[in-house]
């Protein structure tokens, strides 16, 4: 004997069943979409033959082994996300406040991951005890391409260098470059350290790394490199051992490993890395995005008077 669905229940049903399509146009497979919706891939598939059913169309051509979203089904993703937009924001208006459904999924750079992002996170927490929190940390073009796609709710990243009318870019500090050593060099030139000791570079993929090219050409310095890392975060674990000297953002709020090492300020103006807070315009969770980055205000403003004690 079957059982029915209540009409609020089928429809918490079917906003599901939307989300999913959604990832699916996103993320461009039904296992990249069984990931971000955390169900298996099987899962997906019934999910979408359900919805199918529902609506009473076929959505997705199978003919091949990777099934595909059909003109159809392209043309039914935008709608879905309207129809998810109203939902997951339907109490706003009466609230005053953002209503959670779900996770916050937040993308950032390795760097801000370890002191900015969980001291900012931890504040929001405390205003939302109940709020689910997905970190991705990655390079600021790739969380720029996340955000453009839908993938994520936020990203902390480098000021892109386009910014395309769907997104909304909010800069909240401005990082000065200083030569990073460790503790064991004597030396305070930063000219003759660029010219004497080996040179750990920042991806050229990443913003801060382009910044440094930037000034190391414009100023005609010559380093001698000796590695290129991923991320900051492993560039300063590097720089720690003394395996040499790298040019790096001044962290806004850094972590211990960061604090504990050896910063010269550079000369000829050496710019800054600038941190902002991007999102799409069309966002379900606009207003938890603002709530957090104005706790991330919160945290670099306490650090800042921390600093000046």
């Amino acid at each position: 004997m079957g059982y029915a669905c209540s009409p609020l229940l089928e429809f918490a049903l079917s906003i599901s069943l939307l989300k999913t399509l959604i990832a699916i146009s996103e993320l461009g497979s039904f296992s990249a979409a069984a990931d971000h919706v955390h169900v298996s891939h099987a899962a997906v598939g019934q999910q979408m033959k359900r919805l199918e059913e529902l609506l009473h169309v076929t959505l997705f051509d199978r003919s091949n082994r990777t099934p595909q979203l059909n003109q159809l089904g392209k043309a039914l993703v935008p709608k879905a996300r309207n129809v998810v937009l109203g939902y997951e924001t339907l109490l706003d208006d009466l609230t005053g406040d953002a209503e959670l459904f779900g996770e916050f999924t937040l993308g950032a750079v390795p760097s801000a991951i370890r002191g900015l992002v969980p001291l900012s996170i931890k504040a929001l927490i405390l205003i939302y005890p109940k709020l689910k929190v997905r970190v991705v940390p990655g390079l600021s073009v790739d969380l720029q391409t996340l955000i453009e796609s839908g993938a994520l709710d936020a990203a902390i990243l480098s000021e892109p260098t386009r910014i395309g009318p769907n997104v909304s870019w909010q800069p909240f500090v401005d990082e000065e470059l200083i030569l990073l050593t460790s503790n064991e060099v004597v030396e305070n030139d930063p000219i003759r350290l660029m010219k004497q000791m080996p040179y750990i570079h920042h991806t050229r993929r990443g913003a801060v790394g382009k910044l440094v090219e930037d000034y190391l050409k414009r100023n005609k310095i010559t380093v001698h490199y000796s590695m290129e890392m991923e991320s900051l975060e492993s560039l300063t674990s590097m720089v720690s051992h003394n395996l040499g000297i790298s040019i790096v953002p001044n962290a806004c709020v850094p972590d211990p490993i960061f604090s504990d090492l050896k910063k010269i300020i550079l000369p000829s103006e050496p710019g800054c890395r600038v941190l902002g807070m991007l999102t799409r315009s069309d966002c379900a969770k606009i207003h938890l995005a603002n709530r957090l980055l104005q706790q991330i205000i919160k945290t670099i403003a306490r650090q800042t008077s921390k600093n000046t004690q």
